[in-house]
């Protein structure tokens, strides 16, 4: 009854922020206006965000914690995995997922739940939205081939860097959490051959990659593919039904849904808080609230140490969805903003945002949270002033 009852409270929140008509509400006064920003802003989440990028995102992240066989994650992101391995795949993982800092989240808490190490679980947490794909090839077209070229290679160094600062900072906890969750035990993998829990995984992954394919152009294989997105979705969930009729029980499926009901439990509360929270300082991009647009136009100038920082620290707190920092930061970059705290707002924008810490601290506890969100945005900010140096 109590699941019940806490379905029927997020369905209830989820369908008001959906429908209720929150742009007829007055914009009077400063707190009006922060008021009714954080609600569009929610609205904005809802609409776009929810039913497409985070439901396939936790029915992903239910799955690995059912039929992802505890070897497995060991074997590739375990502590005592082959490092050029885990940090190799971790890093790259965000190419083939077009997930935000929201979206990635029920998948690195299902890899890190199951036994995944400190370090290859932090690097796969910031690579998922930082190195999209769709986002850097916009981000080459429409701000310049340097800075897309310079964004995706640093998005896969920061990766790299902030996994093994991770680990190294916190080994000695690290290491009592495997122990404590028996992480080295070994288990057996389930009755499916490996090419069946792959072709599962691959649809579902098709489902979360195409349904949220981008409008790049008109032309091109990008192009093409947002032509098609809905009948190639359509075939990954056709696909999917196949093989869950085909090769699962229903007790399989019962405990699949039940995994995927806790990971929503302990995540989209904290994502509608966060979301609000943010609107109210932050307002939706070009609609200012407490926090005037102006003011960080103003700070980001050129390429001082203060400059880089800011744009950090501003790109983390606030919420991007996919590929939106594209046409923010041009904007900015038309006010005035410096090339190097655009890239540093480029490279700790997407990979964070204030819903994204309250989920993360849930995940991993307070003080990894505060190592992790210091990494990204101190490493985003060097990246920024060397980028500034040599870019002028």
């Amino acid at each position: 009854m109590k699941a019940l009852a806490a379905l029927g409270v997020m369905l209830a929140v989820f369908l008001l922020a959906y429908f209720l008509p929150f742009e007829a509400l007055p914009a009077t006064g400063k707190l009006m206006t922060s008021g009714r920003e954080a609600l569009l802003m929610l609205q904005d989440y809802a609409q776009h965000h929810v039913m497409l990028c985070l439901v396939p995102a936790l029915f992903i992240a239910g799955a690995i914690s059912c039929f992802v066989s505890q070897a497995a994650v060991m074997k590739y992101f375990g502590a005592q995995a082959h490092k050029v391995v885990a940090y190799s795949v971790a890093a790259v993982s965000g190419t083939i997922l077009a997930a935000c800092s929201c979206t990635i989240l029920p998948l690195f808490a299902g890899i890190y739940k199951r036994g995944a190490g400190l370090g290859p679980a932090t690097a796969f947490l910031y690579s998922g939205p930082a190195i999209n794909v769709l986002a850097i090839v916009l981000t080459a077209r429409v701000l310049g081939w340097q800075l897309g070229a310079v964004r995706a290679i640093g998005a896969v160094v920061l990766s790299v860097i902030i996994g093994l600062s991770m680990h190294f900072i916190c080994r000695k906890e690290e290491a009592a959490r495997q122990v404590e969750g028996g992480f080295f035990v070994q288990e057996e993998p389930d009755g499916r051959g490996l090419w069946q829990s792959t072709l599962y995984f691959a649809a579902m992954i098709g489902i979360l990659v195409f349904a949220n394919w981008g409008k790049l152009d008109e032309t091109g294989v990008a192009g093409t593919i947002w032509s098609v997105k809905w009948y190639l979705t359509g075939g990954f969930v056709a696909a999917l039904v196949i093989m869950l009729m085909a090769w699962f029980k229903w007790p399989e499926l019962s405990e699949w849904v039940g995994s995927t009901w806790t990971f929503a439990k302990q995540i989209l509360p904290l994502l509608f808080l966060g979301v609000l929270v943010a609107g109210v300082l932050l307002g939706r991009p070009g609609h200012p609230a407490l926090v005037p647009e102006a003011w960080i136009a103003k700070a980001v100038g050129g390429n001082s140490l203060g400059a880089n920082f800011f744009a950090s620290f501003a790109g983390a707190l606030m919420y991007f969805a996919t590929l939106t920092e594209v046409p923010i930061l041009q904007g900015l970059l038309g006010a005035g903003m410096g090339k190097g705290p655009a890239l540093a707002l480029l490279l700790a924008g997407p990979a964070l945002s204030l819903p994204n810490m309250l989920v993360i601290r849930s995940v991993m506890g307070s003080q990894k949270t505060v190592v992790y969100v210091a990494l990204v945005v101190v490493l985003s900010t060097v990246a920024g002033m060397t980028y500034g140096a040599f870019a002028g």
